[in-house]
């Protein structure tokens, strides 16, 4: 067995094991009930503990580091953002079978995005790009450069180089590759002239909290890092369209270059959400189809 696959060996997250793993550290705790939420995350698994608490566990050894990081910086980040983040309550130690750090946190009220619920979605393209501005503005003083632990978010997007292209040449019968082509180009050529910022590194609609559909919390950090906000920009095209797209761009206050990378962040997901969700899910398929649709059409 190769050391990656031992350290992911481990007692995999589960209600019974967050139960256990609060009785065992925090006892104080422990009368409180514990229940999964739906959903429930893929980096990490989260479950609520009583009212006021959630527990967020790494589902594999890979994101592990993300635990610390979020524990250091989430309480500094937080009083310079205009939006509530997840506010660290306790850091759990491995346990009971399970082999990686893990996170209590005060529980945010509000659910993930979707589209139909959203009120005024210029409002919310507004609000959202005013977040990441205001995210850009905090202090990145000794602040954690791209690298393993956020699959290199804020990093140039030429460190996914070659994944893409081998994903344009898989697709070359269902896309317009030229044009896709000259977007990634576009993107490579595009030089970061500016100091590295904070990002949040994955802006999705799973990390994004509406309330009364009203953008009311913005959650998951794990990707988190100081580096180029490119990659920051994504939701421009994965998500938002006309006016939406461009009153969210408009919010962000970016130069060019900076959007052209970012349209090279974009088409890298879709790419690699076509080939890892093919003939696997459709709604994912669809959603990098419409991705790709976006980007191709501009």
């Amino acid at each position: 067995m190769s050391s990656s696959r031992r350290a992911d060996a481990g007692r995999a997250p589960s209600v019974a094991l967050a139960r256990a793993l609060i009785a065992e550290q925090f006892p104080h705790w422990s009368r409180l009930p514990v229940r999964a939420v739906r959903p429930g995350g893929w980096d990490n698994r989260t479950y609520r503990l009583g009212e006021a608490l959630s527990i967020r566990m790494p589902s594999r050894a890979s994101y592990a580091a993300q635990v610390e990081k979020e524990q250091r910086w989430l309480p500094r980040l937080a009083a310079q953002l205009p939006l509530p983040i997840p506010q660290p309550m306790a850091q759990g130690a491995p346990g009971q079978g399970y082999l990686w750090p893990w996170s209590v946190y005060r529980w945010l009220p509000g659910e993930p995005t979707q589209r139909e619920q959203v009120r005024d979605v210029v409002a919310f393209a507004r609000a959202l790009g005013g977040f990441l501005t205001a995210l850009r503005a905090c202090d990145a003083t000794g602040g954690p450069p791209p690298g393993a632990h956020n699959f290199w978010r804020g990093a140039p997007p030429s460190i996914y180089d070659a994944e893409t292209r081998a994903a344009l040449r898989a697709f070359s019968g269902r896309l317009d590759v030229i044009a896709a082509e000259r977007i990634w180009e576009a993107a490579l050529a595009a030089e970061n002239a500016h100091s590295p910022v904070w990002v949040h590194g994955d802006v999705a609609v799973g990390n994004l909290l509406l309330e009364k559909g009203t953008l009311c919390a913005v959650i998951d950090f794990g990707s988190s890092a100081v580096g180029d906000p490119a990659c920051d920009t994504t939701m421009a095209w994965t998500f938002f369209t006309g006016e939406g797209r461009h009153a969210f761009l408009d919010a962000l206050q970016l130069d060019a270059p900076t959007l052209a990378r970012g349209r090279g962040w974009a088409l890298w997901k879709a790419l690699v959400t076509l080939r890892d969700f093919d003939g696997v899910d459709a709604a994912k398929v669809r959603w990098a189809e419409q991705t790709l649709s976006e980007l191709l059409g501009e």
